[in-house]
């Protein structure tokens, strides 16, 4: 009797030993439960695994007071309430994380930290919004779309629940949401839905945006005297514009001002991506009515100096708005640019005037490719608010010598402005809006998703559709970032811990061998 009680106290403590590495594995294993229901069985693992191996103890145990007496003993029991302590602060550490956690992120573009626009959104949530993602259970990027939406529920104050769902498993949700590919994340609310194909914070901000937004914006984009053209998938096009405008739930036309000679009454906000000949006298009484019925305009007037033309399309037009568009472009020799890999004529702005449009854009640099000074008239037409921006560098200046820029051999010359220059400037009369940028390479698919480009060009059209709620720093690209190494590099990494580290373990270990030996 008493040996069938030690060999099933034997195997209970085989049993505690296996719950316990089971409790050591679980945190690595796929989540199949909730954090809170994770924790439970944690624990529970832990607890009933002590209790087993305890007392598979017992059974060698005849003189209770003996074996309290021994080292032995209390060695091992002091071990245990250390090993107790230590699963107890860690315990206490798992409570308070899971309740107040905190993240560091170092990467170099903070690529797994919530852009400020997303946080933004999120905290702003008026109605519930439900995510569904359908992943295999052993889909690679699982993970990393589960710990994504954990960051947007930390956010939203429980108006974000989630779930993940394997299609293979559960065929009959995975029709009624028509999933056609894996990874796919369907987020709804109790009115509508909104389908995102990739787990990407991205792509899941801009369906928020559509499915927290009513209705589209439109946004006339205008044709025909030269301008970028939307479809345009080359380095001049306008075709990345088009696409971000979309992403951000507006609705993009082009407008060929010319045939029409009249505005629609949807458009929320005029675009003139750099206009190359003048427009009819018709087209231009179309934007003056556009803008006295509180129309909002934003105006990119590319230099003309370059190509020497005595055109320049849009000079007298914002001019009776208070613009004053040189005729020159800026050069800036500036060594911050021959990081970026750039030439000095395209001018890096860190400088930014207060205004909506610019309320985030601190720290954030953006390029101004090919531009013309942007300014403002000392004094405003009558009811006109007038302000700049963003500004040059004081390395900057506007040249205005069409031989020396042909002859690349720019230097500042006496009369020419010297830095900081204004390259964008904003008018308010009203209800009306005007922004006018020095150039319209500025959102070319060259430029537009460089540094913060893409942020400026997409707040300019937020502030104008009167939208200032979606002013922010959108999600950031993920792009990889490997290590190149040298030759001599990619040798020491191999021999430090493959040869050197273990040669110094073995050499530590024959010296001691030698030397108990020699003290034997």
């Amino acid at each position: 009797m008493e040996g069938m009680i030690r060999r099933f106290l034997d195997w209970a403590g085989y049993l505690g030993i296996a719950l316990l590495a089971a409790a050591a594995l679980l945190p690595f294993l796929p989540p199949k439960w909730t954090p809170a229901a994770a924790n439970r069985v944690w624990w529970g693992l832990i607890i009933v695994g002590i209790v087993l191996v305890l007392a598979s103890f017992i059974g060698y145990v005849k003189d209770p007071r003996g074996v309290l007496k021994r080292r032995t003993t209390r060695y091992g029991f002091n071990s245990a309430v250390m090993v107790l302590l230590l699963l107890g602060i860690i315990g206490f550490v798992e409570a308070v994380s899971y309740r107040h956690s905190a993240r560091l992120d170092l990467t170099s573009n903070k690529r797994h930290s919530l852009s400020p626009q997303t946080i933004q959104l999120l905290r702003g949530l008026k109605t519930g919004v439900n995510a569904v993602a359908f992943f295999r259970s052993d889909q690679p990027g699982k993970r990393v779309a589960e710990d994504l939406f954990k960051q947007y529920a930390r956010y939203a104050g429980g108006k974000f629940t989630w779930r993940a769902v394997d299609p293979d498993r559960e065929p009959g949700l995975a029709r009624r949401y028509a999933i056609e590919s894996y990874g796919t994340v369907v987020l709804e609310t109790k009115e509508r839905s909104e389908k995102v194909t990739d787990a990407e914070e991205e792509k899941l901000t801009n369906g928020l945006v559509k499915l927290t937004r009513s209705g589209k914006r439109a946004v006339y984009v205008v044709q025909g005297h030269g301008e970028h053209e939307l479809t345009n998938t080359d380095r001049p096009g306008f075709s990345e514009a088009k696409k971000a405008l979309e992403g951000a739930n507006y609705e993009v036309k082009p407008l060929v001002l010319a045939r029409s000679a009249q505005i629609p009454d949807d458009a929320a906000v005029l675009i003139l991506p750099g206009p190359r000949t003048d427009l009819l006298a018709p087209e231009l009484a179309a934007l003056d009515n556009y803008v006295g019925r509180g129309g909002k305009l934003l105006v990119m007037a590319d230099p003309v100096i370059l190509s020497g033309s005595p055109v320049d399309p849009m000079k007298d037009f914002l001019g009776r708005y208070g613009f004053t568009i040189g005729n020159d472009l800026i050069i800036e020799l500036n060594p911050i640019g021959r990081l970026f890999g750039i030439g000095p004529e395209v001018p890096i702005i860190q400088q930014y005037d207060p205004h909506p449009i610019t309320r985030d854009m601190a720290g954030l640099s953006t390029l101004f490719p090919i531009t013309r000074s942007v300014a403002t008239a000392q004094t405003p037409p009558t009811g006109m608010n007038l302000t700049t921006l963003a500004k040059t560098s004081a390395e900057s200046w506007a040249e205005t010598s069409r031989e020396e820029l042909q002859q690349g051999q720019v230097k500042p010359d006496p009369g020419e402005t010297r830095g900081p220059l204004p390259v964008a400037a904003v008018a308010t009369k009203d209800k009306a809006r005007i922004v006018v940028y020095g150039t319209s390479s500025f959102a070319a698919n060259q430029f537009l998703n460089l540094q913060g480009n893409r942020d400026f060009f997409l707040n300019t059209v937020s502030w104008l559709a009167e939208e200032e709620d979606q002013i922010s720093i959108r999600p950031k690209e993920s792009r990889s970032t490997p290590v190149f190494l040298t030759s001599q590099q990619a040798q020491a990494v191999f021999f430090l811990p493959v040869v050197v580290l273990p040669g110094i373990v073995l050499i530590g270990g024959i010296v001691a061998v030698i030397r108990r030996r020699a003290a034997n």
